[in-house]
C-alpha cells in the first residue's frame, strides 16, 4: 500500500509571520496538532502544539506577539506519496515521529500523514510497531 492511498489531503499551510495565538486556536478549532509552515511554495518547517509548550509558552513568550517562525521546527522531514506504507511505518518508527507532510516527486506538499492515518488505512500492523518505537525513551 502506499502513502497517498491513506494520508490526509486537505493540509493547511500557515505562513511563518502568523501569530502562535491563531495557529494555537487553529489547532484547537481543527482538532490538529501540527501545520505546515510555507513561503510562496516552499515548505519551510512545520509547527506543533509541543513547539508551542516547548518554544514559546515554556520560554515567557507571548503568543499574541510571538510569530510561528520564533518556533517552528525548520528541519522538515517529509515522505513522498508514493512509498509504502511499510516504507514510511519504519522511518517514523526510527525518528521518532508521529507525522510527516507527503509531497510529489516534484516536492509539492500533496498531503500529511500521522500514525493514525497509517493505524486506519489498513497498516495497523506498521503504525502499532512504529508507536512502540516512538514512544520508547531515548537516552
Amino acid at each position: 500500500m502506499k502513502i497517498k492511498d491513506v494520508m490526509t489531503r486537505e493540509v493547511d499551510v500557515v505562513d511563518p509571520a502568523t501569530m502562535l495565538a491563531e495557529v494555537s486556536r487553529r489547532m484547537r478549532d481543527e482538532d490538529i496538532g501540527v501545520l505546515p509552515v510555507g513561503e510562496g511554495d516552499s515548505l519551510v518547517g512545520v509547527i506543533t502544539d509541543r513547539d508551542i509548550v516547548v518554544r514559546a509558552i515554556a520560554e515567557g513568550k507571548d503568543p499574541t506577539e510571538t510569530a510561528v517562525r520564533e518556533a517552528m521546527s525548520e528541519k522538515v522531514l517529509y515522505c513522498f506519496e508514493d512509498q509504502s506504507t511499510v516504507e514510511i511505518a519504519a522511518n517514523m518508527s526510527e525518528k521518532q515521529i508521529r507525522r510527516l507532510p507527503v509531497v510529489n516527486r516534484d516536492k509539492r506538499l500533496v498531503g500529511i500523514v500521522s500514525l493514525g492515518d497509517l493505524a486506519t488505512g489498513g497498516a495497523n500492523r506498521e503504525a502499532g510497531a512504529a508507536l512502540g518505537e516512538i514512544s520508547k525513551p531515548r537516552h
